[in-house]
């Protein structure tokens, strides 16, 4: 019987491809060029199923162009890059791969959240540059993490993540904003308290964005939001770009409206708006949160793993619209 035949849009972990070429006609893209739209387009032509890495887009001008495709397994939890609707519309599942990277990402959003509090980036290239010459008692004094109040705005599988590394770790007061409360056992287990997005913003000395991204998320932090910060407060983004306005951020940093942020995802990343680059008060990582071997490795094999069911005929581990495409 003929293999389906499949893209692998980014270069991934040479063992998972051997694993797919076990199960498909393989199209990899090892040497990790970014293609265009229209290249996409051009590659995807003949396949039926597709390896996304979260930068490819998936809207309805391709699947027009694509009537062969059948799935797109992302290797990532967020899947912004999908147009689901469009997907469910075509008859194309949408997968993601949640779960494997919580811990990993809970870990480096705190360890982002301390760099930008205690001003880590700043002091190492202050040091770099050869300007360290003696001790003062203010240099590079930032906030304190232990005692301090952190608010999560997003409360999913990360969010309770980083709130227990706060408040089990740190003895920190964990405040959360979430579109649905979480039920009393798990704020418990948290120990955390719900409040009024407003609430949040006023209250937090640390505030950390853990939401998913979409229309109704854009620029979930802009000016207005910013205004009703602590001067003293840090803001840290491990979730997408476009839920901050990056212009607004860079405003509220270079007039020291807010003390700090820590930014891993940006507006059109990879580019970087240079008020954010021009700034030292603010640390800047190139969306790495979840970015362990093993981690990245787990993420790999899920979005192969669920290529390989649904092509068998099982149910997909992780599916975004099988409800919705079941309802067809």
């Amino acid at each position: 019987m003929k293999k389906p035949k499949i893209l692998i849009a980014r270069a991934v972990f040479p063992e998972v491809v051997a694993k797919l070429e076990q199960h498909f006609e393989v199209e990899s893209n090892q040497a990790d060029d970014i293609w265009s739209k229209a290249q996409l387009i051009s590659k995807l032509r003949d396949k039926q199923g597709a390896f996304t890495t979260g930068g490819e887009r998936i809207d309805a001008e391709l699947l027009a162009a694509c009537p062969d495709l059948k799935i797109c397994a992302n290797m990532a939890v967020g899947y912004n890059n999908f147009d689901v609707e469009a997907m469910t519309l075509a008859g194309v599942l949408a997968t993601n791969a949640p779960d494997v990277l919580t811990e990993t990402t809970a870990d480096f959003g705190f360890a982002l959240l301390m760099a930008t509090a205690r001003r880590v980036t700043e002091s190492e290239h202050y040091l770099r540059a050869g300007k360290w010459r003696k001790w003062s008692y203010d240099m590079f004094a930032g906030a304190d993490i232990h005692g301090a109040t952190l608010g999560v705005l997003g409360m999913g599988r990360i969010g309770q993540g980083i709130a227990k590394r706060g408040a089990l770790g740190f003895g920190m007061k964990v405040i959360y904003h979430n579109r649905s409360r979480l039920d009393t056992a798990l704020e418990a287990e948290c120990k955390a308290s719900y409040v009024s997005k407003e609430d949040l913003l006023k209250t937090a000395d640390h505030l950390v964005l853990v939401l998913p991204y979409s229309p109704a998320s854009h620029h979930t932090i802009g000016a207005a939001e910013l205004t009703l910060m602590k001067p003293t407060a840090t803001l840290v983004n491990i979730a997408r770009g476009g839920i901050v306005d990056d212009v607004a951020l860079a405003a509220a940093l270079a007039s020291k409206r807010i003390a700090a942020a820590g930014l891993d995802v940006f507006e059109g990343e990879p580019t970087v708006h240079p008020d954010l680059l021009a700034l030292t008060n603010v640390v800047l990582t190139p969306h790495i949160a979840s970015a362990t071997l093993p981690t990245r490795l787990a993420m790999a094999h899920l979005a192969a793993d669920n290529l390989i069911g649904f092509f068998r005929g099982e149910q997909p581990l992780t599916p975004l619209n099988a409800a919705a495409l079941a309802a067809k």
